[in-house]
């Protein structure tokens, strides 16, 4: 009997002594979370500006001023002349916003917006943290902080802005085309039809198309589900903002009039071309003109071409299995198209960082023969096809990392705001050449990724099933 006892006392111990380490690695990483997380506060004081929730102050008083019975797109912000600019469908979704005090709604807003962006990143570092056998939690507890301390999350927080919760609606939509591309292999085995149906990825759309309801800009991503024949994603995108938009029209008929047929052609309620905030191709060609309207046929022309450009590449890299680079591709040429891009509106850096960085480390493992050749997957055979290691591993993918870092320091220094200037009263030249690059920084790191973002061929592939199936048949029968 003793002897039994002391079988059992000697199996305990090492099981003992792994949850104490498991505690142990617990606690650290919890503690480099939250000094992760401090560390992005005060990267927010010192590189941020004086927050207090501008934007959603102007929500707010246009909601309320709607809720007692006054005409929506007649209200103006006091001491400002900043009215309500997005539909009326985005009214009603804030309408409830009327029965809360402006800082509370604004709080609301930011702990929303701060999930939406964390389960947005636990989406889009889930397949890289896999791969590399990293912790999905602290992954994402790391990534969290970091992203919300760079411009585009800190503004869009700190003025009470929308951007992140559009955000994620998109990349619903990229998770929707993921499952799709993996069906059978979840949602079948799923215990109840709601959740084979979330699975099934069939709803995928909805997301852009709410989000393009809410703000046209998202627009641009149902051209690209039309380009690269998507159809079903398009026809609910499509479908999903017809059938909102009309039935806006029937809840608050007269302020969709006014909308559509007003209030969307009167460019000047949001602001001059030239203010630094705005950071789109329009906005660097004013400043760059030192004028306050964009000239109209030179912005035409070149934003014809990124479009094209953009759109190419985005093809290209969902062609070759990237469907995240493709997403963030159009999401950039949108930002770079768009007459106005505030500062708060380029989230889209964001999957930009995560692509150049996964992009550094898979092409140091295929550096040294830890990933597949080619397409970075197994092939249909299942037997991969190892690259052999090369002799500077180190500095394979070095270009990437760099510039994935280099990004985003960009975002987070944000160089525009020490050289903004106004006119009439400042030139934009008033600090040089070098000042004149500084307040144009972000709009020209847009540009590059547009013509320059590199995909992972393999890596998200939205098509990887029918691919893998076809590429297993006959060529004959292909």
């Amino acid at each position: 009997m003793p002897t039994t006892v002391g079988r059992r006392m000697d199996r305990l111990v090492p099981l003992q002594r792994a949850t104490r380490g498991i505690d142990r690695r617990t606690v650290v990483r919890t503690g480099v979370v939250a000094a992760v997380a401090y560390s992005a506060w005060l990267a927010i004081g010192a590189f941020g500006r004086p927050y207090n929730f501008f934007d959603m102050k102007i929500y707010h008083g246009a909601v309320v001023w709607w809720a007692s019975g006054n005409e929506l797109y007649d209200f103006i912000a006091p001491s400002t002349t900043l009215g309500f600019t997005y539909p009326p469908f985005a009214a009603l979704a804030m309408l409830p916003m009327s029965w809360l005090p402006v800082d509370a709604a604004g709080g609301l807003n930011a702990l929303a917006s701060i999930a939406a962006l964390a389960v947005v990143l636990a989406a889009l570092l889930r397949p890289i943290v896999d791969r590399l056998g990293w912790s999905l939690w602290f992954t994402v507890g790391i990534a969290t902080p970091l992203a919300v301390a760079i411009e585009p999350s800190r503004e869009t927080l700190g003025y009470g802005q929308v951007n992140l919760l559009l955000f994620a609606l998109i990349m619903a939509d990229l998770v929707g085309l993921r499952w799709r591309a993996r069906r059978g292999t979840h949602h079948e085995t799923a215990d109840s039809a709601l959740a084979r149906f979330v699975y099934s990825g069939a709803w995928a759309g909805v997301g852009i198309g709410l989000a393009t309801a809410v703000k046209l800009t998202p627009a641009l991503f149902l051209a690209y589900l039309v380009i690269t024949r998507q159809w079903r994603a398009a026809l609910t995108a499509v479908g999903t903002t017809i059938g909102v938009t009309i039935a806006t029209f029937g809840l608050v008929g007269a302020e969709s009039r006014t909308y559509f047929t007003d209030v969307l052609w009167q460019t000047e309620r949001v602001g001059a071309a030239d203010m630094t905030a705005n950071q789109s191709l329009a906005g660097l060609l004013a400043r760059l003109y030192d004028s306050i309207e964009t000239p109209g046929l030179l912005w035409l022309a070149f934003a014809v071409l990124m479009l094209a450009l953009g759109l190419s590449r985005a093809v290209s890299a969902r062609a070759d299995g990237d469907e995240l680079t493709a997403f963030t591709l159009v999401g950039l040429t949108a930002n770079v198209i768009s007459p106005i891009s505030w500062s708060h509106h380029l989230v889209w850096v964001i999957p930009a960082i995560i692509v150049l960085a996964d992009a550094a480390v898979r092409r140091r493992e295929a550096s040294r023969g830890l990933l597949p050749r080619g397409t970075g997957t197994p092939p249909a055979t299942g037997v991969p096809a190892l690259r052999p290691p090369i002799w500077y591993p180190t500095l394979t993918g070095l270009r990437h990392g760099v510039g994935a870092l280099g990004l985003y320091l960009l975002f987070l220094i944000s160089p525009i705001w020490p050289y903004e200037h106004q006119l009439p009263e400042v030139s934009h030249y008033q600090d040089g050449l070098f000042g004149a690059l500084m307040e144009n920084s972000l709009a020209v790191a847009l540009i590059v990724l547009v013509a320059a973002l590199p995909w992972r061929p393999g890596a998200e592939p939205a098509f990887y099933h029918d691919r893998l199936t076809r590429a297993a048949q006959p060529a004959g029968r292909r």
